[in-house]
């Protein structure tokens, strides 16, 4: 299987990219938006890493005690993720899928984050983030806590979404309290920082109904 969502290969991106640090979203670390939320706004135990990469994220909410499952297309990515959480001693449960097509018999889950997925689906233009955004409402327990952190059509880059996209996406019956704020999304190129406009959305799946 060749790890591409569109024209883009997600393996050979990674291969490539290898000797120089990895590709431009792999900073050695959680975005920082989501420092707060990893201090005081994940619910548990059970936590969902869609789009994972190498698993920055997901070990930064193992390391907390967390029951983390990732998933990611691209089996070079999800190799260095084992590695990593093999070298820390985390059980992570590192899967290779499709998000627009995934299995996983662990859900419901009590919080759910997207940290660039969505956007890169959106960016395809084929419509594989409709078929992304009707699997999230199975995959999160009622009053689960989701985020999504995106890229800003704002941000100079070509494509992006908007604020008002991320809340009609994820908007009443399915999605309560939703909010979105304006944040810095981080990129590394070599030795080069990038800053990028971008928003982090927070939403709570429903409480099943009565």
């Amino acid at each position: 299987m060749t790890a591409g969502y569109g024209e883009i290969d997600y393996d050979e991106i990674y291969r490539d990219s290898a000797a120089t640090g990895g590709p431009p979203w792999d900073i050695g670390g959680p975005q920082p938006a989501f420092a707060r939320v990893l201090d005081d706004g994940v619910k548990g135990p059970k936590v969902l890493d869609v789009g994972c990469g190498t698993g920055e994220l997901a070990l930064a909410l193992a390391r907390r005690g967390y029951e983390v499952t990732a998933v990611d297309f691209s089996r070079v990515a999800i190799e260095k993720a084992r590695s990593k959480a093999a070298h820390e001693g985390l059980a992570v449960q590192f899967e290779v899928q499709d998000a627009t097509a995934l299995s996983l018999p662990s859900a419901p889950f009590d919080s759910v984050f997207d940290s660039g997925l969505l956007h890169s689906l959106y960016r395809r233009g084929d419509g594989a983030e409709d078929a992304y955004l009707r699997q999230l409402p199975g995959l999160a327990a009622p009053g689960a806590n989701l985020f999504v952190l995106a890229i800003s059509v704002y941000a100079g880059q070509g494509w992006g979404i908007t604020e008002e996209y991320l809340r009609a996406s994820f908007a009443e019956p399915e999605w309560v309290d939703t909010r979105v704020e304006q944040i810095d999304v981080f990129a590394q190129i070599g030795d080069r920082e990038l800053l990028l406009d971008g928003f982090l959305l927070r939403t709570v799946r429903a409480a099943a109904a009565s």
